[in-house]
């Protein structure tokens, strides 16, 4: 089922905590809702479940205007933060549960609840209550609860918060399979930019509210539009400056700045004199010997942390500005002292420009 919002906004008093939201979600997508907390991804997840009314704008679900529609009768399956499955029920019971309010047959119910319990590869558990499962276990069971209604569009609320890493990046990686497997439309809500980036088809980043950009992983990644989405997701190194004019014969956009004159990526959003951010990712940068390309600096390294596969150094390039470099082969590289002097490079076509900020 195809998502079509437009205009959204919503509001709890005086604060307008979704303001005039548009953007599609075609079927079979899974696309995550991403920002902070407090940056309205929830609300806006709970006005496409019908559990806030909408103030103003439209949403659709293909061309069916679904504003007023309650939420039983939408169509969707939730999975919330915190589980929300019934204790004192076993696991049979909580998936029956919403089976039985449907009046469906009991043949119906145990064939329904027996296919989706291998589906999420907890065969076996029907006698189990939540209290005797892992929290990994738990999600599954609220995930099935959720398949089990057989719904056209899944809701997914910080589905993996409470669990830990390992577990989490296990879990993930489960309901992106799950997801692709039934091609379901799937809205996924999270705060963590990693889990975002390995799930997703397509992102939207939001901040206050607003709607800050919209596009696949790697597009958010490598070319963020403006500097929130640029420091959101992953680590960046952000430098103001001023387009210059091209230089003759030199490919790029060359950027004045207080490290002097560097060059970014060819833009032609940008005209001389326009302000400007350039964002430069650590793993972009090389050291030393290896440090080529248009844009080269002189630095001292400030602080280094040894983080398994990856060596990051801070380098002090002067001007009250500290980049983060990523050595990727920690092994093979003689880790630098503090005070070093060093040179950092970067490609020009690694150099993301984004509009400056007034």
């Amino acid at each position: 089922m195809r998502i079509a919002i437009d205009g959204l906004t919503k509001r709890f008093g005086q604060q307008e905590v979704v303001s005039k939201i548009s953007f599609v979600i075609e079927e079979g997508e899974l696309f995550t809702l991403l920002g902070p907390s407090g940056c309205g991804k929830t609300t806006l997840l709970r006005l496409i479940a019908g559990f806030y009314a909408v103030d103003e704008g439209e949403i659709r679900f293909d061309d069916r205007l679904i504003n007023d529609l309650p939420p039983h009768e939408r169509g969707i399956g939730m999975v919330f933060q915190n589980y929300a499955l019934w204790p004192h029920m076993t696991v049979f019971e909580n998936l029956a549960y919403g089976l039985r309010l449907r009046k469906l047959p009991t043949r119906e119910i145990d064939e329904r609840i027996r296919a989706v319990l291998e589906k999420v590869k907890l065969t076996g558990f029907e006698d189990r209550y939540p209290g005797q499962m892992s929290g990994g276990q738990q999600q599954r069971v609220a995930l099935a609860r959720a398949l089990v209604l057989n719904p056209r569009i899944l809701l997914l609320d910080e589905p993996l918060s409470n669990l830990d890493a390992k577990i989490r990046i296990q879990v993930r990686a489960e309901i992106r399979k799950l997801q692709r497997e039934l091609g379901i439309t799937t809205v996924y809500v999270t705060h963590d930019q990693e889990e975002a980036l390995a799930l997703s088809d397509r992102i939207a980043v939001f901040n206050r509210g607003k709607l800050l950009q919209v596009g696949p992983p790697r597009e958010l990644y490598e070319r963020p539009g403006n500097r929130f989405v640029a420091d959101f997701i992953g680590i960046n190194n952000l430098v103001e400056g001023t387009v210059e004019a091209p230089l003759a014969g030199a490919p790029g956009l060359p950027v004045r700045t207080p490290l002097g004159l560097l060059v970014a990526a060819a833009d032609t959003r940008f005209q001389p004199g326009a302000p400007c951010i350039l964002a430069i990712r650590p793993e972009n940068i090389a050291l030393d010997r290896e440090a080529a390309g248009h844009n080269r600096l002189s630095g001292q390294i400030v602080f280094a942390a040894y983080l398994g596969n990856t060596l990051r150094y801070d380098v002090d390039l002067g001007q009250g500005i500290i980049f983060k470099v990523d050595v990727r082969d920690p092994w093979h590289h003689e880790q630098l002292t503090m005070g070093s002097s060093v040179t950092v490079g970067f490609p020009a076509n690694c150099t993301v420009a984004m509009p400056g900020e007034t």
